[in-house]
């Protein structure tokens, strides 16, 4: 075996090496000169390429700078889905109240629709509830000779309203029937109607366990308002996207939509942590 330009008669395994000074030929050095060179002149072109975008096109502003000037028309927007998920919550408080008390009827018939109404809404998709009230529901609505517009905004917020009411319905139905029925049997006892025990003693005591499992329905909804971007609402999550569209550098994908993510959460992670505390100091999980 050849070894550092010489022989021996041992049987040794070398590593894979570049030939020696002594072993090379002509072949060998035009092949390893030949890689090298075209290897240089890759790199090169792409150096020249490079260095002529940047020559051509005029200087564009720092990530912070261009973020910084998108944030007051992103944060208009946030504020809109802010509006929309307070009107959203307001009308499915409302209606799911009135779910979730027929749930707790007396009479069959009203308690199996509220349920059936409760159970369709509540396992409903958002989106499809959405789309539902987007572009089944009329542009405006007409009552005798007065004339009601239906805006786009408007349609968003029924349509975001419909899953909330199927989730408070349920929240208003196992809120009042965790409290013991020895609170109802003393109530009747002491001649209470059955209208008196519900609004005097089992509801004061019931809002209390209500409130956590709400306030947490809340922060879910907040983050589900970008939904609205879908059926072409501007929202923040639209604007955030026209913003990157205006300006035409992917470099500024994260950072706005970083910013945009920082918004929901500054909005929702204090709601999370109060409802933590208002479990703990109501006791729901005892």
């Amino acid at each position: 075996m050849k070894t550092s330009c010489g022989t021996t008669d041992l049987p040794v395994l070398l590593p894979r090496r570049m030939p020696l000074a002594c072993e090379w030929g002509p072949a060998d050095a035009v092949r390893f000169f030949g890689s090298w060179t075209w290897l240089v002149l890759l790199i090169g072109m792409s150096v020249l390429s490079v260095a002529a975008q940047a020559a051509d096109s005029p200087a564009r502003a720092g990530i912070i700078e261009t973020v910084w000037k998108w944030m007051p028309l992103i944060s208009s927007g946030f504020l809109f889905n802010l509006l929309v998920s307070v009107g959203s919550m307001t009308l499915g408080t409302a209606l799911g109240v009135v779910l979730g008390l027929g749930q707790i009827s007396l009479h069959p018939s009203m308690r199996k629709t509220a349920w059936t109404l409760t159970q369709f809404f509540r396992n409903a998709p958002w989106l499809v509830l959405l789309f539902f009230a987007m572009f089944l529901l009329p542009f405006e609505l007409r009552v005798g000779g007065l004339v009601i517009p239906l805006p786009a905004w408007l349609k968003a917020i029924i349509g975001l309203s419909l899953p909330v009411m199927g989730n408070v319905a349920e929240i208003v139905r196992g809120g009042i029937r965790s409290i013991p029925n020895g609170q109802w049997e003393s109530a009747e006892s002491l001649a209470f109607s059955r209208m008196q025990i519900l609004w005097q003693i089992i509801i004061p005591q019931a809002v209390k366990r209500m409130i956590p499992p709400w306030m947490n329905l809340y922060a879910i909804l907040t983050m589900a308002t970008t939904l609205i971007s879908v059926v072409g609402i501007q929202d923040a999550m639209t604007l955030t996207r026209g913003a990157l569209v205006a300006e035409a550098r992917t470099d500024l994908y994260l950072p706005l939509y970083f910013m945009l993510l920082l918004m929901f959460f500054a909005y929702c992670y204090p709601i999370a942590r109060l409802t933590q505390v208002l479990e703990r100091r109501f006791a729901v999980n005892a």
